[in-house]
């Protein structure tokens, strides 16, 4: 079966899968997601009178069902999600979304591949951070499910009435209050993944450390965080690599002399050709902090002008 044939079935089949329900009269629509990173087919819901809904991700469903799961189980896993999805759904008032007073202290950072956006980044204003961007994105509501959140473009800026000077002021203000840094060692981090099964070890022997937020979503933005690199510093004790583990966390592992900046890059790419979902993904090259000279750089730049 196609994926568009896949498609048109899977509707047919929800929207009878929902007839007796309260999502009768939901919208069901397929639509094409463009965001940062790359883009996705998705079946949009929303409820009748309602202003917003929820996406399901189209590919991943039919990706299940070519790999051997049956289509009527997929319509009833797809029903369940439809139901899940919109229960939680976060609350958003359209009125807060255009009035920056409002939404300014709600303010957060987020670092994407420059290279890989470049085209969607003609509209989003941003700033570099070498071979990485930095934008705004307005977090409105959170669930335990996850957050509602705009990311803030050249057309929003210009309605909000403020220039991208402002916005990032602002955004360096709000987002660590927002967002807190989180950085935890790595054994920590394994620990409370893997309850009593990581040996404990102590901070001053530490190794590789994970920073991020605390609902390790988009929290790699950390690293555009005033003061990040200098307090991470202080935490590692001296200078540091840094390792773009994704767009929600990045790696930072200690300059004592026990990994080289090319074996730590083979690691990146390694992992982001295997591991991470290209829709994940931030880049495939190892930073380097300088704690003595306060200098941020790719490592290779770094290491040769050191």
């Amino acid at each position: 079966m196609t994926f568009n044939v896949f498609q048109r079935n899977l509707i047919e089949s929800l929207k009878k899968a929902l007839s007796n329900t309260d999502l009768a009269e939901a919208e069901l629509s397929p639509q094409k997601i463009d965001k940062l990173n790359g883009t996705y087919n998705a079946l949009c819901i929303k409820p009748k009178d309602s202003i917003i809904g929820m996406n399901l991700n189209l590919d991943s469903i039919y990706d299940a069902f070519v790999e051997g799961v049956d289509f009527d189980t997929l319509v009833e896993r797809t029903a369940k999600e439809c139901f899940k999805g919109i229960e939680s759904c976060p609350v958003v008032n359209p009125n807060e979304i255009t009035d920056y007073s409002r939404v300014k202290d709600k303010l957060s950072l987020e670092v994407v591949s420059a290279e890989r956006n470049a085209d969607k980044l003609k509209s989003i204003p941003h700033n570099t951070l070498e071979d990485m961007a930095v934008i705004t994105r307005i977090v409105l509501d959170k669930t335990e499910y996850g957050n509602a959140t705009i990311v803030v473009t050249n057309s929003l800026c210009h309605q909000f009435g403020i220039t991208k000077e402002q916005l990032f002021e602002d955004a360096l203000v709000n987002a660590p209050l927002v967002r807190p840094t989180e950085i935890k060692g790595m054994s920590e981090v394994m620990s409370e993944m893997m309850p009593g099964l990581m040996p404990e070890i102590s901070p001053e022997d530490e190794q590789i450390f994970v920073a991020s937020v605390p609902d390790k979503n988009h929290g790699a933005g950390v690293i555009a965080y005033p003061n990040f690199m200098e307090d991470a510093a202080q935490k590692l004790g001296g200078s540091y690599f840094i390792l773009p583990s994704s767009i929600h966390e990045i790696l930072l592992v200690r300059d004592n002399g026990q990994m080289s900046a090319q074996d730590l890059e083979n690691m990146v790419k390694e992992v982001n050709a295997t591991q991470v979902e290209p829709c994940d993904q931030l880049t495939d090259h190892v930073y380097y902090y300088d704690a003595q000279k306060h200098v941020f750089q790719i490592a290779d730049k770094a290491l040769k002008s050191a």
